[in-house]
């Protein structure tokens, strides 16, 4: 807690009074996020330091491999991204969702990992999020199938987020966009999805 303590000070110090003005508005008026963003936990991606956005300006959700599970019709237990994603279409109406992977994911490793997952993990539950893109990958035979998961498992996200209705309706009625990138640590290039051809081209 000392470094967070110590890291506030610096920030009331020096950046709250640049935001200061900015966080009375949105204080007063709510926050009006055009995009949604379904980020990765790894504490090297942090989308708003990605974007160069300012507080306010995107709609966060990350947990383990930015993943969103398909909707379920009677969920039985607590669904925190499905309540998110939820929160920003029906509430915040954002004009994006965007599935923001990355290079060297710790949850693409454990999904490639080949031993036996543990019925009583957490972890390990979350992860089978990526069987389907793992069995895309395998029957392609990558050299590099750690880099190639990381990819598809953007691609499967977004599929999984059309199954939501009140997202596919959106998606009609008022154009919400559904996008992916992938985010490199190493070098911080950043790569798009191409809808058309489905390739990740990158941002330059």
């Amino acid at each position: 807690m000392k470094y967070l303590i110590e890291g506030y000070r610096v920030y009331r110090e020096k950046r709250w009074p640049e935001l200061r003005s900015l966080h009375r508005e949105l204080a007063e008026h709510g926050q009006s996020p055009k995009t949604l963003v379904i980020a990765c936990a790894d504490s090297r991606v942090d989308p708003a330091t990605i974007f160069n956005a300012r507080p306010g300006e995107l709609f966060v959700v990350r947990n383990v491999a930015n993943l969103a599970p398909p909707f379920e019709h009677a969920p039985g237990s607590f669904h925190g991204v499905s309540a998110a994603i939820e929160f920003a279409v029906l509430q915040l109406k954002v004009e994006t969702i965007l599935v923001l992977g990355h290079a060297q994911c710790g949850g693409v490793i454990a999904a490639l990992d080949k031993r036996p997952r543990n019925p009583h993990s957490f972890l390990d539950g979350w992860i089978s999020l990526l069987d389907t893109a793992k069995a895309r990958v395998e029957e392609a035979h990558h050299e590099h199938p750690a880099t190639a998961l990381e990819y598809e498992s953007i691609r499967v996200t977004l599929e999984n987020l059309a199954t939501f209705p009140f997202v596919a309706d959106a998606i009609r009625e008022r154009g919400l966009k559904l996008a992916g990138a992938r985010y490199g640590v190493a070098d911080g290039g950043l790569e798009l999805l191409d809808p058309a051809t489905g390739a990740f081209n990158p941002v330059v």
